[in-house]
């Protein structure tokens, strides 16, 4: 006996199938990824994504035309993730030097892990128009929390709040650098140690 269909999909199934759809994507972004960091940019086909993720190609092209798309929303997503991480300790309680050194610890912590992956990938997704929003939030939580430390004494006033967070944020790009992360912490200090000097 056929049943037949009433037309509507029901919410719960509506979810389900949106919830899968989510899982399988996230299973392509993290294995093109992998894939990316263990064989290099150049050497990972569609083909290979498919087959690590354990889906056809032809469904895999149903939510990706390419690598390339593939990697930059990967990177969207975890840049994602680091602002929501960055925000969240912005947020916190207490004094607005201590919590300005939080982030930027978390941030250098970024930097070092992220080009960890190996520069290849991190040229590819550091460049074009979708970058500008979260590099500008970035700006936006740093500068907000100087000045809020600003205002409470904890760092120094003989410079503008966007020089100083400018200044924090290109020192530590350099974190990417370095070579562990106690070498990482050190930066770290020495930026702290730069805002708070002749603070008033």
């Amino acid at each position: 006996m056929v049943v037949a269909y009433p037309g509507v999909i029901p919410k719960l199934w509506h979810q389900t199938i949106q919830a899968h759809r989510r899982e399988v994507r996230d299973a392509i972004l993290d294995t093109a990824a992998a894939l990316v960091a263990k064989h290099g940019l150049r050497a990972v086909t569609m083909s290979q994504i498919a087959e690590e993720t354990g889906i056809g190609r032809a469904t895999l092209y149903k939510y990706f035309s390419g690598v390339e798309p593939i990697l930059i929303e990967w990177h969207e997503r975890h840049v994602a993730e680091h602002l929501e991480h960055l925000t969240g300790l912005r947020d916190q309680p207490g004094d607005p030097a201590a919590r300005l050194t939080e982030v930027l610890r978390a941030y250098a912590m970024i930097s070092f892990e992220r080009h960890r992956h190996g520069t290849e990938l991190a040229t590819l997704v550091h460049q074009g128009q979708h970058m500008a929003g979260p590099e500008q939030q970035l700006v936006n939580i740093v500068s907000g929390l100087i000045e809020e430390a600003v205002e409470s004494g904890g760092v120094r006033s003989d410079v503008p709040v966007d020089e100083l967070a400018t200044f924090c944020l290109h020192a530590l790009e350099g974190a990417g650098r370095m070579p562990d992360r106690a070498a990482v912490e050190r930066l770290v200090a020495v930026v702290s140690d730069g805002l708070a000097l002749l603070a008033r």
